[in-house]
């Protein structure tokens, strides 16, 4: 799993069928201490988060476990809002 924050949504009409109904959010993902840690990712809401919020999201082949259809083709999926991070070191994941 790999910590993000919400930056924005995704507004897509047409879809894998599999994907209807499912909430996609842009993440960014994040190190520990806040940091930017790579290129901003698209991914399927199974927790209500918003924008803003602190998340964890799985990616690959057990993203698409955490999405409302099994057969979506789904490659990152959100599947918590973080309360607090607490970590000695910041300097890496």
């Amino acid at each position: 799993m790999k910590l993000g924050i919400i930056t924005g949504h995704v507004v897509a009409t047409r879809k894998d069928e599999n994907l209807i109904g499912a909430k996609l959010l842009i993440i960014q993902p994040i190190l520990p201490g806040g940091a930017p840690a790579g290129q901003p990712v698209v991914a399927v809401d199974t927790v209500g988060a918003g924008i803003g919020e602190t998340i964890i999201y799985a990616v690959g082949s057990v993203a698409s476990r955490a999405a409302l259809h099994p057969n979506a083709p789904v490659d990152a999926a959100i599947v918590g809002i973080v309360d607090s991070v607490d970590c000695a070191r910041t300097g890496g994941v």
